[in-house]
Parts: C-alpha cells; structure tokens; sequence
C-alpha cells in the first residue's frame, strides 16, 4: 500500500512573504499547506514580525484559525493570546496586528 501522508513541521519548513490580499508584506510569512489561492480554501501558517499588521479585508469562505504563540489584537480591539481560537463567518471583515510577534496556523473553509 502507497502512503498518502504528508507531514509537514511548521518550525522547520521555508515560509514566504505573505501576500494572500494580493500586496506583498514582508513583515508577514506564509507556510502554505493546502490552501488554494484559487477556491480561497485550505489550511495555511502565518507569522507575525512584532509591530506587524494584516491589511483589512474581507473573508469569502469561513476563516478559523488557532494563535499558537504570541499575542494579536483584532481591529475591534479584541487581544488574543496563544491557545485562543478565532472564527470569522463568511462576509466578515478585519485585520489584525500584533506587538510581539505572532504565530497562528489557520483554515479557510466552507461556509456552514
């Protein structure tokens, strides 16, 4: 029998410049491990330089993701910390910034 697996460690793997709003931001990194840039769906990585901020968008599909290390504070002022996890509806909007660094591993899905 043929394994399917894929393993994947988030602190040994390259990330990239994160650019999933269509701008390049360097103070953000990408693992990208399943998402499709295309359905918008599928399970990514993203680290936070400290000071760093997402740029304010909207979600089309549902967006969940888990803080795994650090502290983000979401733009109603919400302050999320590691071991927090966050569900966005689809047709919500935010951005998020972090003053001391983030790493959170998230998944765009369908909507429920």
């Amino acid at each position: 029998m043929t394994s399917r697996r894929q393993i994947f460690n988030i602190f040994d793997m390259p990330y990239s410049t994160y650019d999933l709003e269509g701008v390049v931001q360097d103070e953000l990194q990408l693992l990208n491990i399943s998402y499709d840039r295309e359905t918008q769906l599928g399970w990514y990585v993203i680290r936070m330089d400290p000071g760093a901020s997402s740029i304010h968008h909207e979600h089309l599909t549902q967006e969940e993701f888990l803080i795994l290390e650090g502290d983000l504070t979401e733009s109603d002022g919400t302050r999320l910390k590691a071991g927090d996890f966050v569900s966005y509806s689809a047709g919500t909007s935010h951005n998020s910034s972090t003053e001391n660094g983030c790493l959170l591993i998230g998944i765009n899905r369908e909507p429920d």
